[in-house]
């Protein structure tokens, strides 16, 4: 009786160990789609992380372009405040054309 215990807790044993060696193997395989499955994830973070460190370099240097139009609408702003002034000093051409022809009868009154 003895023998035939051993005989099955050998045959128990054997098949304990084969499906132990099946499990391993299944979880082995799942492992490994798992691994690739973070690869892939992790590669689609990289190439996002490259992208958007891209469009930094191309926000700051956007940010330095605005700057520099900044400064330079205020001088056209500060340049057409000059001319404005400039031309309330001038006499417009219609005026100068009046003037001219009074100037003209003044003259040839006084002749």
């Amino acid at each position: 009786m003895i023998e035939k215990l051993k005989e099955i807790l050998k045959e128990y044993e054997e098949h304990t160990d084969k499906k132990t060696e099946e499990v391993k193997r299944h979880f082995d395989v799942l492992n490994e789609d798992i691994d690739k499955k973070f690869d892939l994830l992790v590669e689609g973070h990289e190439a996002y992380e490259k992208r958007f460190d891209s469009i930094d370099t191309k926000l700051d240097s956007h940010t330095e372009m605005i700057g520099e139009m900044k400064i330079n609408i205020e001088i056209v702003k500060n340049d057409i405040e000059i001319i404005k002034t400039s031309l309330r000093r001038k006499v417009d051409l219609e005026d100068f054309e009046v003037l001219e022809k009074r100037v003209k009868i003044l003259e040839t009154k006084v002749k």
